[in-house]
């Protein structure tokens, strides 16, 4: 129905005109009359447009009285959990596997007592592996804050708690030291036909299949760590639905890990943290530093290029260098007097050596073209770090003049703002607030929703069966793996 307002308003005027009010013509009366009929119409008009707009309401898909409902908590929606977008301080619930011991802390050398599968914490904490070990050592400290977590009373700055009954958990974490299960025990001894580290990854799939917490949600909502580029190798392939905990995405096809379902974690810096540290600009008479590997395959070719470009600068440091022979302190000490420190691409895109420069409040300059990086939602690089395409940086004298065309001030900008950043990269125990550690979890927290409505969705056919078989499916590993 539609309502015609010009319609109405001839038939007053006609009204009027006709001289019929009481026969009153055009007099005061008229007048007065006039002014009640459109006051009738303006009144009517509202009525009805209002009744209108709300039997159009009632109808809407969007205008639901859920009390009417006969029971709400059929809704698949926890507002608890779906407020976690809004408040900061939700913290975010882990079921963990009490996976056997030689899982985790035995890689490390921890004996246990009798039946036990954690170490005491109070009383003992096993160590990581020093050396190039604890860059990859991310598992050993999420770890260690869950086991923490059911003695703290104080909650303040803690993003995650362990719980014990897995339906109440908003992810199912695996306590698998899969990096130093790679480092330490991927060599067969002769008397093997598998390395330990490959008979681990079997009974990782087997158990982990085998679990009710798997079953349920086809692994959607379990956080495997793999944060070493060989890590896993095996078992990527079957648990590829868990959301991983990388370094980056170098040696995974986008079908077993992508940024939308997986979280980049950064590396644990290596170098000693620049405490008190009174530089400027001036003082630090290094312009640009970068200690490493230089002979790198596929992507890492860039570094070889690079080198020959840039070995003859006077104000630049660019060797070959190893964690030998005190190679880590004298690689700290020179990014300390540097203004500028290198992280190029080497056989993956990323490396530690970029969290080694934001420590040692070195302003990184970035030159890999597929890198992904820590907590890049919510963090914007581009304030304490300079991007550089590979095709810039090989174009002659490009990257120098980029760089000795900063001015102080926005050197000395970037400078302070490292400084405000470096806790979100330090692995530490107790951790702290705003740590790696905590960052990765709220990383985690912000992948839970998206979690949700996958388990959702998979479950529209729980009844009736899935349009296709479906079952634990291996996804193929890409072609230039290895």
């Amino acid at each position: 129905m539609v309502f015609d307002i010009s319609f109405w308003s001839r038939s007053i005027n006609k009204f009027l005109k006709n001289k019929v009010f009481c026969g009153v013509g055009r007099s005061k009366m008229g007048h007065l009359a006039h002014k009640c009929l459109l006051f009738l119409f303006l009144m009517t008009s509202t009525v009805f447009i209002l009744s209108w707009f709300f039997v159009l309401k009632s109808s809407s898909p969007y205008s639901v009285d859920f009390s009417i409902l006969p029971n709400t908590n059929l809704l698949s929606i926890d507002t608890n959990r779906y407020s976690r977008t809004c408040d900061s301080n939700q913290i975010l619930k882990v079921f963990m596997y009490n996976l056997p011991p030689e899982f985790h802390f035995r890689l490390l050398g921890w004996k246990g007592n009798g039946k036990s599968v954690w170490p005491d914490i109070h009383v003992e904490l096993p160590e990581y592996p020093g050396g190039l070990n604890l860059q990859h050592s991310i598992e050993y400290w999420l770890t260690l804050d869950l086991l923490k977590s059911e003695f703290d009373k104080d909650l303040r700055g803690r993003s995650a708690i362990r719980v014990y009954n897995s339906s109440e958990a908003d992810v199912i974490f695996v306590p698998f030291f899969s990096s130093i299960s790679y480092n330490r025990y991927m060599r067969k001894r002769p008397e093997q036909k598998k390395s330990v580290n490959e008979l681990l990854q079997e009974s990782l799939v087997k158990f982990l299949t085998a679990q009710k917490e798997w079953k349920r949600s086809g692994g959607k909502d379990h956080i495997i760590v793999a944060h070493h580029p060989n890590s896993l190798l095996d078992a990527r392939t079957k648990l590829w639905p868990a959301m991983f905990i990388l370094a980056d995405f170098g040696r995974y096809p986008p079908t077993i890990a992508n940024v939308e379902k997986d979280v980049i974690a950064p590396y644990r810096h290596v170098v000693s943290n620049y405490v008190d540290d009174s530089s400027d600009f001036d003082s630090r008479s290094i312009l640009l530093y970068f200690q490493g590997a230089i002979y790198r395959k596929a992507g890492g070719t860039v570094r070889q290029e690079l080198y020959y470009m840039l070995k003859e600068e006077k104000d630049v440091h660019f060797s070959f260098g190893s964690v030998q022979k005190d190679g880590i302190t004298r690689a700290s000490q020179g990014m300390q007097n540097s203004k500028f420190c290198l992280n190029i691409a080497g056989d993956t895109p990323s490396s530690n050596r970029l969290f080694d420069a934001i420590v040692s409040h070195c302003v990184p300059v970035i030159i890999s073209d597929e890198i992904e990086l820590p907590y890049e939602d919510v963090l914007d690089y581009s304030q304490f770090c300079i991007f550089v395409s590979t095709p810039n940086a090989l174009k002659e004298n490009f990257l120098l003049n980029l760089l000795r065309n900063i001015s102080k001030e926005e050197w000395t900008r970037m400078w302070n703002r490292l400084k405000e950043v470096e806790k979100f990269y330090e692995f530490q125990y107790p951790s702290q607030e705003n740590d790696a550690v905590q960052m990765i979890w709220q990383a985690i927290s912000r992948k839970v929703p998206s979690i949700k409505m996958k388990v959702n969705r998979a479950r529209r056919f729980s009844r009736t069966g899935l349009p296709e078989e479906s079952g634990l499916s291996t996804a193929p590993l890409p072609r230039n793996f290895g």
